[in-house]
């Protein structure tokens, strides 16, 4: 099974079925399939062949659906692209895939406009000036050329940071995009009644693979929400009358800190409230199910290498429970916790969570040593540390990858490290996580400056504007005499979390 298939089969099935919600307007499965036909034709005429990557960085948006299959049925892999990025970070993206076509939104094209980039851009959903508009010349495109597509053609290359700061390319093929899906609408029971929200950036691994895939895989309808905006969210919610939505925890805590008559919104359409991207306390969940009113919530664990595939801490776990990512697989994975002497931990015990996934990437491009050590025979190795309770619960303790989540987007402190170190008047620092009640983890920068700089607070964000996204720029800054170091010269970070 593979994406092609699935777009032509839905067309088939589903033909007036409505697929897509924008903006009040309603897109049938039909009408999809021939833009995404249209989009074809009209990448081909620009040199797009089988095995090119095509480069979508959007909001939510159907322009960007429509680029995406029309990507597959030209046989190319879609990189998408986190319309968050700077350019040097968006630059350093499309030379490592060797990226042939950037769609862009007509909003980013600020960004556009200052990438070292030499390939074609276009931009999908609005028009910007001195760029071909994607959206209005799909009227007028040619008929597409058919390519043969397989299961084991690669579909996506999803972006993810290593533990070196720079960013990894994870290879899907057709078949392992289409299992991801799979996945999704199995642990929450989809068909083609739901109506799934997508208000989280639909680039993301999850979004994009787990749930929009899930819904496709059904034949199911999908709300698309531009940008998530709290007051937004709740119209969108009861106007479209939703079934399924999945977003970080700050996304269901903000709408009742912003919104003043939250309780008015009739919410009760909603059968799944999916969260990820950090647990949410016992008391954080009571609060959650009285304020929308349900027991609902679903708290799903993964990483884009396997999909994202992991587990699932199911509505009736969330209390008694709270802080676990849960304790089996989900269908089409398994999932291991290995201690550091190699032998898979027993209850109380902690160590690497390894996951095997029907929806696992084939490996990292163009990085053959990373891939291998990232693997152990079959068993991918998530570099997540867990601790497994008497009930068999996995809750982790720390990560390998020295990883922060904030609101649902990983942030790599090595990166920001390196970004800090260009700044001529700072001689050292450090980032690290510390916990926060909304966002999970928040982004703190311990740097010790150059003797007699005068380094300021502002200065550093000033510094770091231009070179990284706002998510990642630290919240908080503390400048010191001197960072702790072992005998061998690391920081002690451990040390940093215990004084923060």
């Amino acid at each position: 099974m593979n994406l092609v298939d699935l777009l032509q089969r839905n067309a088939h099935k589903f033909a007036d079925r409505p697929f897509l919600s924008h903006g009040g307007q309603g897109v049938t499965y039909a009408q999809a399939a021939q833009a995404a036909a249209r989009a074809t034709g009209l990448m081909q005429s620009w040199g797009i062949a089988k095995g090119d990557r095509v480069a979508i960085m959007s909001l939510n948006t159907p322009a960007f659906v429509y680029a995406f299959f029309g990507a597959q049925l030209a046989g190319a892999a879609v990189v998408p692209i986190n319309h968050k990025l700077a350019a040097p970070e968006v630059d350093y993206i499309l030379a490592h895939s060797e990226a042939k076509l950037f769609l862009f939104d007509g909003a980013l094209a600020p960004v556009a406009q200052t990438l070292a980039f030499a390939g074609r851009k276009a931009s999908l959903d609005s028009a910007a000036p001195g760029y071909e508009h994607f959206a209005a010349l799909l009227a007028g495109a040619p008929q597409p050329q058919a390519v043969q597509v397989s299961d084991q053609d690669l579909a996506e290359i999803l972006y993810t940071s290593g533990t070196t700061g720079k960013p990894k390319g994870c290879l899907h093929t057709q078949q392992t995009v289409v299992m991801a899906g799979i996945t999704g609408a199995m642990v929450m029971k989809m068909d083609s009644q739901d109506r799934l929200l997508m208000a989280m950036p639909i680039w993301h691994s999850s979004p994009l693979n787990n749930w929009f895939m899930g819904a496709f895989y059904v034949g199911a309808s999908i709300v698309l929400l531009r940008e998530y905006h709290p007051l937004e969210f709740l119209r969108a919610v009861q106007d479209e009358k939703c079934t399924i939505y999945f977003g970080a925890p700050i996304s269901y805590l903000a709408p009742l800190q912003m919104v003043p008559n939250f309780a008015e919104f009739d919410l009760s359409s909603m059968r799944c409230w999916i969260y990820g991207g950090g647990p949410i306390a016992a008391d954080v969940a009571k609060k959650l199910m009285a304020a929308y009113q349900s027991d609902r919530f679903y708290q799903v664990y993964g990483m884009t290498e396997a999909g994202p595939t992991g587990t699932t801490l199911f509505p009736d776990e969330q209390i008694a429970y709270a802080g676990s990512i849960g304790r089996t697989a989900l269908p089409g994975a398994d999932i291991k916790v290995v201690t550091g002497e190699g032998a898979e931990a027993k209850p109380g015990e902690t160590g690497e969570i390894w996951v095997k996934a029907d929806s696992m990437m084939k490996g990292y491009l163009k990085d053959p040593a990373a891939s291998q050590a990232a693997f152990s025979e079959g068993w991918y190795k998530t570099g997540d540390v867990a601790r497994l309770d008497q009930d068999g619960y996995l809750f982790i303790v720390d990560r390998t990858k020295d990883m922060i989540i904030t609101g649902g987007e990983n942030v790599y402190s090595k990166e920001v490290e390196d970004a800090l170190a260009a700044h001529p008047q700072v001689m050292e620092a450090a980032v690290i996580g510390r916990p926060h009640a909304e966002w999970g983890e928040t982004v703190v920068a311990l740097v010790v400056p150059a003797k007699d700089a005068g380094l300021s607070e502002e200065a550093l964000k000033e510094h770091l504007a231009g070179r990284l996204a706002k998510y990642k720029i630290p919240r908080e800054f503390k400048l010191v005499e001197a960072l702790p170091h072992t005998p061998t010269g690391k920081i002690m970070k451990y040390k940093l979390r215990e004084d923060i």
